[in-house]
């Protein structure tokens, strides 16, 4: 297993308390599924253990741990069950990405509460128009991760039609929208990602953010708060917490693969599988890419802990690569370890038969599109302009 990092006491203690909770999580994986969301035992349970606090201020009563801890805890969470982890992973980087709208509305919403459990919906697939006081909201926003349990959402939208460049983030009660059932999937079905229906709602002036403010990692948490995780670039905390239940779920398929091989006696066969060397050479190849997988997603961490907002456009499009290039060698080994698990890995209630599920339409997230990374690194490589500012 590729090494982990040096841990603050408060950062290992939450490790350790979400450690326990995965056999919970694993349990309550298929009743998530058949529900279409994640389980009220699953949120209680991750309420109590304190991971939603992850990234709030000490301010706040959150425990303001870094990237470090997250990563820890993120896979940890992957090993279980993808579709929690998910839910789980983008709550915690929402209540980051809430502690970058101004202080005034910081204060409000955490008065009284230490997390806020919210989606957030990046997409600007609705209207918005300027007026006094505040920005004027209506629209559809897919991809609502955690609505099933939101008392607040974060949407995305350019007012007055404007460009990219114009993207601002708007946050809402849970009250003045509407959760639409839409969510009919064939993988991620326990994260119950419904869509967010907004219909003419007012959100006054300090409930929004410039998107762009939080990718240059300049929004006002950077001056608010003393961490220096509240001045990092938003993009590479965006991409770990997507990209960390995918490569959590690698790693216990792989673990699981070679317990099967050492238990399993194919049909018409006297040996165990793990005597096979075809076996034995599928075993290597999963292990030592879901190890270089890891490796990758361990280098990043490292280096945007040690750069954050110093960090070069170059570095930020590698980290952006090199963490899409670690999802999808991910995916690869579920799929690898699939195929050479057998015909009864394939029923709908096998663990392993919901990882090759989830794990497909997880790094079909735009942050891991491939092609469109890869022509943003060659670009970067050749001397090129970057043709987006979302890295």
């Amino acid at each position: 297993m590729a090494e982990q990092m040096v841990l603050p006491v408060a950062g290992r203690e939450l490790v350790e308390r979400v450690r326990g909770l995965l056999p919970l999580l694993a349990e309550q994986a298929a009743e998530a599924e058949r529900l279409r969301q994640p389980t009220d035992t699953c949120i209680r349970a991750l309420e109590a253990s304190g991971v939603f606090r992850l990234m709030v201020p000490r301010c706040y009563g959150g425990l303001e741990l870094d990237l470090d801890t997250f990563l820890e805890v993120g896979l940890l969470l992957g090993e279980a069950d993808t579709s929690m982890a998910w839910v789980t992973t983008f709550c915690v980087e929402h209540n980051w990405m809430l502690c970058q709208f101004p202080e005034s509305f910081q204060r409000e919403l955490y008065r009284e509460r230490s997390h806020v459990l919210a989606p957030g919906a990046i997409a600007p697939s609705g209207r918005v128009r300027r007026e006094a006081g505040g920005f004027r909201l209506t629209g559809r926003w897919q991809w609502g991760t955690g609505v099933m349990h939101a008392s607040w959402v974060i949407v995305g939208a350019a007012p007055d039609g404007g460009d990219l460049g114009d993207l601002r983030f708007f946050a809402l009660p849970i009250e003045e929208v509407k959760v639409e059932d839409t969510w009919y999937v064939d993988g991620m079905v326990g994260t119950g990602s419904n869509d967010i229906v907004i219909d003419d709602v007012l959100v006054p002036e300090e409930r929004s953010v410039p998107i762009a403010a939080m990718v240059s990692g300049q929004a006002h948490g950077a001056s608010l708060h003393g961490s220096p995780l509240y001045g990092t670039p938003m993009i590479p905390i965006l991409m770990l917490a997507a990209s960390m239940p995918i490569i959590g779920q690698a790693r216990a398929v792989v673990r699981g693969f070679r317990q099967r091989l050492e238990e399993h006696v194919r049909l018409g066969s006297t040996r165990q599988q793990a005597e096979k060397p075809a076996s034995q050479m599928r075993l290597a190849r999963a292990h030592l890419e879901q190890y270089q997988a890891e490796r990758l997603l361990r280098d990043v961490v490292a280096e945007v802990l040690e750069r954050r907002g110093a960090a070069s456009i170059e570095e930020r499009v590698r980290w952006s690569t090199w963490v899409t290039h670690a999802v999808h060698q991910a995916r690869r080994v579920v799929q690898d370890v699939s195929e050479a698990s057998g015909a009864s890995a394939h029923f709908l209630d096998h663990s392993l038969q919901r990882a090759l599920r989830d794990v497909n339409v997880a790094s079909c997230h735009v942050a891991f599109d491939v092609d469109a990374r890869l022509e943003l690194y060659g670009r970067q490589l050749l001397g090129l302009e970057p043709t987006t500012a979302l890295f």
